[in-house]
């Protein structure tokens, strides 16, 4: 996994709970409590894991809700700063998730060593669509958040729906 996931997440934490809050994660992780993960790195991914888990034990979350929060502040502040061209000229929520899988062909391509997931649509009407999520990482939890924080980035309430392991429902109201 890169850094750069890592990095959210550090960012989520520090502005929301405070710097000694990260460090008990970092800690509770088993790394040092000022280490600090670089967006290009490449992090293992039982390391990537680990983080989560301490996050989720730190802040007394289960892993849904820090699933939730950290989709919603990737695509509403992390991303769009960061990766703002990827943003651009998307004007819905509808538009943007079905680029998703072009973004990460893109990143694949452009990124050494990133493995994002990829993504098969499905419709089953004209305002539901399937997603099915293809990642070794077996993080579905987490595509729900980002999807959830794709909607509020739009302003737009979408229903999302975990349907297995590898497939999650969205519908456009």
């Amino acid at each position: 996994m890169k850094g750069v996931i890592l990095r959210c997440l550090e960012k989520m934490v520090v502005g929301s709970a405070g710097n000694q809050i990260w460090r008990n994660i970092l800690d509770e992780s088993g790394l040092p409590r000022d280490y600090i993960f670089f967006a290009s790195q490449d992090v293992d991914d039982g390391l990537s894991l680990k983080v989560v888990g301490a996050a989720c034990n730190v802040l007394n979350i289960s892993l849904q809700q820090a699933a939730d929060a950290f989709g919603e502040y990737w695509v509403t502040q992390f991303a769009p700063a960061m990766y703002e061209p990827f943003f651009k000229g998307k004007s819905s929520a509808r538009e943007f998730l079905l680029k998703m899988d072009k973004v990460h062909e893109t990143v694949t391509q452009n990124v050494p060593g990133a493995r994002p997931p990829r993504f098969d649509y499905e419709w089953d009407d004209e305002d539901t669509l399937i997603m099915t999520y293809h990642s070794h990482r077996g993080l579905i939890d987490f595509l729900v958040g980002l999807i959830k924080g794709v909607g509020k980035h739009f302003g737009e309430e979408l229903r999302v729906t975990k349907l297995n392991d590898e497939r999650v429902e969205v519908v456009f109201s």
